[in-house]
């Protein structure tokens, strides 16, 4: 049970890291992608707008809403109306993929504290088998092992779970501020296209 708990924190570690070098302000919606489209759409240029939201080396959380739109934008001919719900279609599935991503850790952080009961039980199962097996007459030295165990396990377990699940907490805040805040730009970077076609 340990071992498992061990494993499970190294893992957790693993996808905070991750977590802090991907769920950034400067990934999710670069300030030089989002510059670049709004002066691209002011001056009507829709098709270059596109490609520069298809480009692998731009992909974000921004180019991937706005290029939804883009696409929805030209081959409707509602125009505007559609393309608002192009963007909220695509800002929905960016923002569960990204709250996907962070669902690991929430699953870790609820599953330490029972792999450390786990153990706990496993601990004093130990302990009550050692006096059922001297008639009652274990000595405590001869208990410390298995309640040793039992508490050790419980430990780990919330070592790992306390601080995993403060983390699931600040990434789920960390994206909802994000995508606000990346709302309102898209807003304005399309902000032009309402008095071309409607």
């Amino acid at each position: 049970v340990g071992l498992i708990i061990g494993l499970l924190s190294v893992v957790a570690v693993g996808f905070i890291i991750e977590h802090f070098l991907t769920i950034r302000k400067s990934v999710l919606m670069p300030e030089h992608i989002a510059d670049d489209l709004e002066s691209l759409i002011h001056d009507g240029k829709i098709n270059e707008a596109i490609e520069t939201c298809s480009d692998p080396e731009d992909d974000s959380l921004i180019s991937e809403v706005v290029l939804a739109g883009l696409r929805r934008y030209q081959s409707s001919e509602f125009g505007f109306a559609e393309y608002k719900a192009a963007v909220e279609e695509a800002g929905e599935d960016q923002t569960g993929r990204l709250y996907r991503k962070t669902e690991v850790l929430g699953v870790i952080g609820s599953i330490a504290p029972m792999l450390g009961l786990t153990g706990t039980v496993l601990g004093m199962i130990k302990a009550f088998n050692k006096i059922a097996s001297t008639g009652g007459t274990a000595r405590p030295d001869e208990l410390a092992d298995g309640i040793g165990q039992a508490l050790v396990t419980t430990l780990m377990g919330l070592i790992v779970a306390i601080p995993t699940m403060i983390a699931f907490s600040y990434f789920r805040n960390r994206i909802d501020s994000i995508v606000a805040e990346t709302g309102k730009r898209v807003q304005q970077i399309t902000m032009p296209l309402g008095r071309r076609k409607k």
